[in-house]
C-alpha cells in the first residue's frame, strides 16, 4: 500500500477536524500564502504527527518528518490539488517516515513496522519484498477492491494497522477490543485477503 501509487481517498480514515475547510487551505496554497502551512498544521498537525510516531516511535524524528511533509506539500501544491487534504498529508508523512525507518534499519530490521510487514508478507505469495509488491498498481487495486467489500469495522482496523502502522495495543484501545481478539480478527482478514488475491493470480 505504498501511498505513492494510491489515491489518498482509498485509505481515508482521517478523523474530522474543525476550522478551515480543505478547499480554503488549498486556495491559500495556490495564492502562495504561507498561512497555508499554518492552517495545515492547525487542522492536521496532531493527526499527521501521530502517523509519523506510529512508524518511527520517536517524537523528534516524527516532528522532523512532519516538517518535511509540510515542505513537500508547499512544493507540490500547486499543481497538485488534493481533494482530501488530510489523506494527502498523511500519505506524504507516512512515505517520509517509512523512508527514514528503512534507512535506519537497512542492515537489521526490527520494531513494530517490521512486524507489520511480516504479517502482510504471508498474504502475497511468491514475495520476498513486501514493499516492492506495493509498487504494483494492479496488486494495490486488488487490495483496495477487497477492502471495499469488507464491513466498515473490519476495513477500519485493517487500514489503521497496515496503512497507518498503528500498534496492536493502540488499535485495540481505539476499537474497544483486547489485543488477542484484535490479532485474531486481523489474522482472519489476512486469510481472506490471501484467498482473494490467489484467485486473481497473486
Amino acid at each position: 500500500m505504498n501511498a505513492n501509487h494510491s489515491n489518498s481517498e482509498d485509505f481515508d480514515d482521517a478523523p474530522s477536524f474543525y476550522g478551515h475547510t480543505d478547499s480554503e487551505i488549498i486556495a491559500l496554497f495556490f495564492k502562495r500564502s504561507e498561512n497555508a502551512l499554518s492552517a495545515v498544521s492547525l487542522k492536521y498537525g496532531k493527526y499527521i504527527s501521530a502517523v509519523a510516531m506510529n512508524v518511527l516511535g520517536n517524537y523528534q524524528e516524527a516532528e522532523e518528518c512532519v516538517n518535511d511533509a509540510l515542505l513537500q506539500a508547499w512544493e507540490n501544491i500547486p499543481p497538485a490539488s488534493p481533494k482530501n487534504l488530510g489523506g494527502y498529508m498523511a500519505k506524504l508523512v507516512k512515505n517520509i517516515s517509512l523512508n527514514r525507518y528503512r534507512q535506519a534499519h537497512a542492515e537489521k530490521r526490527g520494531g513494530e513496522v517490521s512486524n507489520i510487514y511480516s504479517e502482510l508478507d504471508e498474504s502475497i505469495s511468491g514475495s520476498d519484498n513486501i514493499e516492492r509488491n506495493y509498487e504494483n498498481k494492479e496488486l494495490l487495486a486488488a487490495v483496495n477492491t477487497f477492502l471495499g467489500k469488507l464491513p466498515a469495522n473490519k476495513r477500519n482496523i485493517f487500514v489503521l494497522r497496515y496503512w497507518y502502522c498503528m500498534s496492536l495495543s493502540d488499535l485495540a484501545a481505539r476499537v474497544g477490543m483486547t489485543e488477542n481478539r484484535l490479532a485474531v480478527e486481523l489474522f482472519r482478514i489476512r486469510q481472506k485477503l490471501i484467498k482473494y488475491l490467489r484467485k486473481r493470480g497473486y
